[in-house]
């Protein structure tokens, strides 16, 4: 201000509480950079993280469509041998009857009959031990859908 007497110990004053304003703010900003740094590294972790989720998601995808394909096969081949065995029983039970015209035959039909009805019980059990596999498998993917959606949210508060 005009008409004030500026000492050199004042400026000497003004200048060190410059210089420790700036000393100060230095390291605030290097305090800063190691932050950044640390932020930096803990994100590529993340990502390589969330690579690897997304990887295994789409390795349990790709093995759920196995999965189902697998099932779908096996009910085709089902129909398939029982249709095949129950053309070959009644065909064989036609020959046999019309040949001998026994009614030991006819109750040996039937014994065969329960027998296949049997065996058509055993794969269609086996089919819906295929289809609770499958069904498990699907839930195992969900539960690993939620944990990676847990992942992103985390990552995101």
């Amino acid at each position: 201000m005009p008409g004030e007497e500026v000492t050199f110990d004042a400026v000497a004053a003004k200048v060190r509480s410059l210089r420790d304003g700036l000393a100060k703010a230095d390291g605030d900003l290097a305090s800063l950079l190691q932050m950044h740094e640390r932020l930096a590294a803990d994100h590529e972790v993340l990502l390589a993280e969330l690579a690897g989720v997304t990887g295994d998601r789409d390795d349990a995808q790709a093995a759920l469509k196995q999965r189902d394909a697998d099932v779908e096969r096996l009910n085709v081949q089902l129909q398939h041998a029982r249709d095949v065995a129950s053309e070959a029983l009644v065909g064989k039970a036609k020959d046999q009857l019309a040949i001998e015209g026994k009614d030991a035959q006819l109750a040996d039909l039937r014994s065969r009959s329960a027998a296949e009805s049997d065996a058509r019980l055993a794969a269609e059990m086996e089919l819906v031990g295929v289809a609770t596999a499958r069904d498990n498998l699907a839930a195992e993917v969900k539960e690993l859908r939620v944990q990676l959606d847990a992942c992103h949210a985390a990552r995101r508060a």
